[in-house]
């Protein structure tokens, strides 16, 4: 296992549990207690995960994952939700795009069609798009965030301003009936709110791991989100709290 696949797992590993031993990553990974201690520090010194003795902790509730660790997780479960959500846009569409794994995968089936606009606070998306020539592309600047390759805060907000869109899609870290759609960074949360309320209709993007939880920064409660596109896992009730609520849900 290459080193970059083994700080994916032990990332992943130590978010979902809160914890990890040595004795037990090396037997996730199959390598030495010596190569997961090695990497653990490696991790450590970028600020991903705190160090212990013996193992590693997250140091945080709801560690949040970079981009780059976070794009190999429910793969399957994501591109069946991007190709859903295109079935939501109609040719000659203006789309809003926000950062994030899901949101890149409908990146990419939208990249196959032409007579589009795409306005977008992520850099990644626009670099997957800028090689497009039958797509209009929209950057929109700010302060860049190195967890999600977005854009954010006053500048992209006051840009935001500007421009209107048919559709907003967004990726969440939580979402509930109670509390709304949710993030980890309260400036990421404020821009995402800014590319909604842009939007004739706004959709959000997550898999069902997703729902039933509750990150840091609220993005928006649920009366602002039009449509839900997610996988088949969503239980009938929480669909069914979702739909009272008030929002189109679109299982994938």
């Amino acid at each position: 296992m290459l080193k970059a696949d083994r700080a994916t797992r032990i990332l992943t590993h130590v978010a979902e549990a809160g914890s990890a031993d040595v004795h037990a990553l090396s037997e996730l990974l199959g390598v030495s207690g010596a190569t997961v201690r090695r990497d653990l520090q490696h991790l450590h010194d970028q600020g991903l995960l705190h160090r212990t003795r013996g193992g590693a902790v997250t140091g945080a509730v709801n560690l949040e994952l970079p981009l780059r660790h976070r794009s190999e997780k429910h793969q399957d479960e994501k591109r069946r939700i991007a190709r859903a959500a295109a079935r939501l846009v109609p040719d000659g569409a203006v789309v809003g795009l926000t950062g994030g794994t899901t949101v890149t995968e409908l990146t990419r089936v939208l990249a196959e069609r032409s007579n589009l606009t795409v306005v977008t606070n992520a850099v990644n998306i626009a670099a997957e798009l800028i090689v497009r020539p039958e797509v209009r592309l929209v950057v929109i600047g700010g302060l860049a965030r190195s967890a999600s390759y977005e854009l954010v805060g006053p500048a992209a907000e006051h840009m935001l301003a500007q421009y209107h869109v048919d559709l907003a899609f967004t990726g969440v870290d939580g979402l509930t009936v109670q509390e709304g759609c949710t993030t980890h960074d309260e400036m990421e949360a404020q821009t995402d709110r800014a590319f909604l309320r842009s939007a004739t209709r706004a959709v959000v993007l997550a898999d069902s791991t997703k729902i039933g939880r509750i990150t840091f920064a609220s993005i928006c409660p649920l009366s602002e989100i039009h449509d839900l596109v997610t996988d088949d896992a969503l239980t009938p009730a929480q669909a069914d709290a979702i739909e009272t609520a008030g929002v189109r849900v679109h299982r994938a």
